[in-house]
């Protein structure tokens, strides 16, 4: 009889490099193709490799991924024996409160889930990252070598290999040389940040000291002669932990035969989905490759766009290569151009969200995150009736009307929250234009 195998997805990430899209919620709580959320392809891999015991690590800002995922129910993970936990960082007798050290120390912090499972095997997994992948093969190939640990690899492109875990096998797939997120890579053959232990292994190689798998697990093994193999996947995945790469995936799902397929019924993506009314397209409508959810309504034109549930484009409105999230309204006149709208913004009538030809100048808060000619619009925020927002620009989260000093935000430039005291409502003639009110879908969510 085949041991059982325990699932863990570390599902702490901030994900800084997204910018204000994970200042609310964590990373694997970020909508992604509409109807999802990035978590809902790793907890889909588990459910489609036959794995229905699953620890769920959190740890920043977790209340947006725990009203998500629940008690597992649309994984068909809400077992008595088994199914999907959620854990989060505690308070140890003799130590004093802290965040997880790194990927190895959260694992670290609960290994007593995973000693007192009947699992011979532990599969550590990212719940960042966009992907559809079998695990069993992976796990056959890791107990066929009597591995240690086997590590996912895939080749990307050299210019993001810096980001990641590059390493080199040898003849036999064993890993012979590892550089942790190097300058200059040696290699394109990367760590997906996916691993196989054996929990002899996993046991004995975690330590206080050794904080991250990538930085200092791997190294410590295989200084330490451990058997370290690779596994070389050539399926669909994405790390969208960019804007710009973030923007990218979703916008290759528009295509006519896009990479990842989300409409295989032999592997579906399971999510928490609410009732909503079908989609409607009103009779004034255009929509040219384009991904439109369930509750949307539109009346306007939509082109090269994802739009999640319940959003709504009015007659005369454009949105173009953008990601419009949950129940957001864009009003008569308006038009979105090459942007990411967050939950329940709304753009008032006539606004430009993504204005102009210079794509090239850097938000000013956040060059290194946002340079690539996408303005991002945060959760709850309204851009007023006839602003103009240029390229890369940032707002905030909850901007209000009166938050605006100006109607027009050129390119590079934020429009951030000010206490309502420091202006008065009649000092800035953008007010007035937007109710403040936020759309009132029935089933509209209070969580990020």
């Amino acid at each position: 009889m085949v041991k059982p195998v325990i699932a863990v997805i570390l599902a702490g990430g901030e994900g800084e490099r997204l910018s204000i899209l994970s200042s609310l919620r964590a990373k694997p709580a970020v909508p992604f193709a509409g109807k999802y959320r990035i978590i809902d392809f790793t907890l889909s891999n588990c459910v489609n490799s036959g794995l229905d015991d699953v620890l769920v690590l959190t740890q920043y800002n977790p209340h947006s991924l725990n009203d998500h995922i629940g008690v597992g129910r649309p994984w068909d993970l809400d077992r008595n024996t088994g199914g999907v936990k959620l854990l989060q960082p505690y308070i140890r007798r003799g130590r004093v409160a802290e965040w997880y050290a790194g990927t190895a120390d959260a694992v670290l912090q609960n290994l007593n889930f995973i000693e007192h499972s009947r699992s011979d095997t532990v599969v550590i997994l990212a719940g960042d990252h966009v992907y559809k992948m079998d695990y069993q093969p992976f796990i056959a190939a890791h107990r066929r070598r009597r591995a240690d640990v086997t590590i996912a690899v895939r080749r990307v492109p050299i210019a993001e290999a810096s980001r990641m875990g590059v390493l080199a096998l040898d003849d036999q797939g064993r890993v012979a040389e590892w550089q942790e997120k190097p300058k200059q890579p040696k290699s394109d053959l990367a760590s997906m940040g996916v691993y196989v232990f054996s929990k002899r292994a996993l046991v004995r190689w975690l330590s206080e000291e050794l904080a991250d798998f990538g930085r200092d697990v791997v190294p410590a093994m295989l200084d330490g002669n451990a058997r370290v193999f690779g596994y070389r996947f050539d399926g669909y995945w994405q790390d969208v932990g960019t804007i710009e790469s973030y923007w990218e995936a979703n916008m290759a799902l528009v295509d006519d035969n896009p990479e990842l397929d989300l409409y295989d019924r032999e592997w579906l993506i399971h999510t928490k989905s609410e009732e909503r009314a079908p989609a409607q397209i009103g009779p004034t409508a255009q929509v040219h490759r384009s991904l439109i959810s369930h509750g949307c309504v539109i009346n306007g034109m939509v082109v090269n766009s994802v739009l999640s549930p319940g959003v709504r484009v009015d007659m005369g409105a454009v949105v173009r290569d953008s990601i419009v999230m949950f129940d957001t309204e864009i009003r008569s006149g308006a038009v979105v151009d090459r942007a990411i709208l967050d939950k329940e913004v709304v753009v008032g009538k006539g606004a430009i969200v993504g204005d102009g030809p210079d794509f090239d100048t850097p938000n000013r808060q956040e060059p290194s995150r946002l340079n690539s000619g996408i303005t991002v619009v945060g959760k709850q925020s309204i851009v007023p009736r006839g602003v103009r927002l240029g390229r890369n620009v940032r707002v905030a989260d909850k901007v209000k009307a009166t938050d605006y000093t100006t109607r027009v935000v050129r390119s590079g430039g934020s429009v951030d929250r000010h206490p309502a005291k420091k202006r008065s409502r009649r000092s800035t003639p953008a007010a007035d234009d937007v109710s403040e009110s936020k759309p009132t879908s029935a089933s509209a969510s209070a969580s990020s």
